[in-house]
């Protein structure tokens, strides 16, 4: 991947192509998952993607958002947002469609069930993913305390959690949905926990034991980033000193 200055290096030690960079051999081939390291809507292609062992299949490109290069909107992918995916010729986007992709279009563990039961409730909860995301960032951006709809936000998804009784994911064994919130709870924990001196897990054991045992798994753990410099970005983003 050529450059016509070094790339950027993020925290987590990750390059990232900022505006100096050139753009990569588009559809050469080569099936590419371009995001940010620090991007929970990217983070959610990139653990799909090492949960499902396409390391090697798919290969990552990091993008700097706050330095980003002209190139990726106008060459890869024109709305500007990440993740978006190169494969077969062609660049899709939107995070719980990628995830769902890769899981259906690549080898590698199933991340969504056979059972019909369990696979409408996954989509269910996929698709509320977007609505939770909504309930738990508003009262940060609009600098308000908490509000009724981040509890009972919460509160659905420790009922969520305990629907089939076999935890600690969300239908007994990792799936989708665990990939589709997970890197959510991952900074509003750290943001209510440091900005709202609120803790998400407690009087949730559900919600606790489910992230406990998502930083047991490696594909996800990989993609993590330093919780204190999540927060930090968050204080730049919502301007709080």
């Amino acid at each position: 991947m050529a450059a016509a200055a070094a790339p950027a290096t993020a925290s987590s030690g990750k390059e990232a192509l900022g505006s100096a960079s050139e753009p990569p051999r588009l559809f050469d081939g080569t099936t590419r998952l371009y995001i940010c390291y620090f991007c929970p809507f990217a983070q959610r292609a990139w653990v799909t993607r090492n949960f499902k062992g396409l390391q090697d299949k798919i290969e990552l490109v990091g993008i700097d958002l706050q330095d980003k290069p002209a190139w990726y909107q106008e060459k890869v992918y024109t709305q500007g947002t990440v993740p978006s995916l190169e494969h077969n010729g062609k660049i899709m986007g939107e995070s719980l469609d990628l995830i769902k992709y890769i899981d259906s279009n690549f080898e590698g563990p199933a991340l969504l069930p056979e059972d019909p039961e369990k696979r409408q409730f996954a989509d269910e909860m996929i698709a509320y993913a977007n609505a939770f995301t909504k309930a738990l960032y508003s009262p940060l951006i609009s600098k308000v305390d908490l509000s009724d709809e981040t509890v009972a936000a919460l509160d659905k998804i420790e009922a969520a959690l305990s629907k089939f009784s076999v935890g600690p994911f969300f239908l007994g064994q990792l799936s989708l949905v665990d990939i589709a919130y997970v890197t959510i709870l991952e900074r509003v924990q750290i943001y209510y926990s440091h900005l709202r001196n609120y803790e998400i897990t407690k009087g949730r054991a559900n919600l606790e034991k489910f992230i406990e045992e998502m930083n047991k798994i490696e594909a996800y753990t990989q993609t993590k980033n330093d919780p204190l410099h999540l927060l930090d970005l968050a204080k730049k983003h919502l301007k709080i000193a």
